[in-house]
């Protein structure tokens, strides 16, 4: 699934995960593959799948992308 690096950012700081903010804005792409970028996403200490799950309402949005 496709999410816009933006919403990466913006869960890594409501998540308080300010030191891992800088390091997503450098080393993400603009769009980035759930499965395709799973590892880069864990080295953020981001599990894709409770990044889904926590952006909830988005799903069905993202799910067009």
């Amino acid at each position: 699934m496709q999410i816009d690096k933006d919403q990466i950012i913006d869960f890594l700081r409501q998540q308080g995960q300010h030191d891992q903010v800088e390091q997503a804005q450098q080393q993400l792409p603009d769009q980035v593959d759930t499965d395709q970028h799973a590892d880069l996403l864990r080295r953020l200490n981001i599990d894709p799948k409770e990044l889904l799950g926590k952006l909830g309402g988005l799903g069905g949005a993202l799910g067009n992308l």
